[in-house]
């Protein structure tokens, strides 16, 4: 009883929502006359610089960046973004403490469940969710939950939000090399003995490696390249990630560590990316004429 709010203060929490939730609607349909990102990719950093900087226990910086993740999504499903990209676990973190890898992974599970559970933020944004990566590196309980949060949103056709774990760029070019190679091999093998036929389905022969074959076997493949990609945090880095997609993409790096994120800084972000926008695709016509 003592947490009860009195009545006016519900009415002037509630008029409070609505003065937001207006001048949010006012503040996207400003931003809509401009270009708008189908694609943002986020590197969350600065979870752990959180927990330590107020004096919380290790892995409570994670559930609060957790919470801005949820936030971003339902931002940036209002703004029209189509495709939301995090970098969640790299494979280099398995190299941190062994019991801070652990907090970690019981983390994992512990959100992908609320997920499957509790589906309220996935069926208002009909979302369909990916998970990129060495998915064979995670504990099974982490590995089972995200494959089946995987297949139960397989078939949704709105906001497609991919999480990279664990992850980094260099093991998915590799992968995808590998997976060129076995189709190749299958293609090969496949043929009858003495046929002359050696073109693959792009009209190239089996020893041609073009960018577009092994763009097919990216992780995102079918996905847009990301027009915006911000690290919180104020670091420049992009430690390893989508270095295959990121050529045009347009890189910011606050200064707020990543529970701080909010709407502001997004709206912000995308006002930077409209400002550069020309630059960006006059670069990217230019790359296409030199092809």
């Amino acid at each position: 009883m003592l947490n009860e709010k009195k009545p006016d203060e519900i009415i002037a929490t509630g008029v409070l929502e609505s003065l937001q939730n207006f001048l949010r609607k006012c503040a996207i349909a400003v931003l809509s006359y401009g270009p708008m990102p189908k694609h943002i990719a986020f590197i969350m950093d600065g979870n752990r610089r959180y927990a330590k900087s107020r004096s919380i226990k290790e892995g409570s910086g994670h559930r609060v960046g957790f919470s801005a993740l949820m936030a971003s999504l339902l931002y940036c499903h209002e703004m029209g973004v189509k495709y939301i990209t995090v970098y969640a676990f790299s494979i280099d973190n398995f190299k941190r403490d062994p019991t801070e890898v652990q907090t970690l992974m019981e983390l994992m599970e512990e959100k992908i469940n609320e997920l499957l559970e509790n589906r309220n933020v996935i069926n208002k944004l009909n979302c369909k969710i990916n998970f990129w990566g060495s998915l064979d590196m995670l504990t099974e309980p982490v590995r089972l939950a995200a494959q089946k949060l995987m297949a139960s949103t397989a078939q949704n056709t709105g906001l497609v939000f991919s999480v990279c774990m664990p992850y980094n760029s260099t093991s998915e070019i590799a992968n995808a090399v590998n997976e060129l190679c076995k189709e190749r091999r299958d293609m090969i093998q496949g043929q009858h003995t003495g046929s002359c036929n050696g073109l693959t389905a792009n009209g190239g022969t089996h020893s041609d490696i073009s960018v577009a074959d092994l763009d097919r076997h990216m992780y995102t493949a079918g996905c847009p390249d990301p027009d915006i990609v911000i690290r919180t945090s104020g670091e420049t880095r992009l430690s390893n990630f989508l270095l295959w997609q990121t050529t045009f993409s347009h890189l910011q790096n606050p200064d707020p560590l990543w529970p701080e994120f909010s709407w502001r800084h997004l709206v912000w972000g995308i006002l930077q990316y409209q400002r550069v926008y020309p630059y960006i695709e006059q670069n990217k016509t230019l790359a296409k004429k030199q092809l």
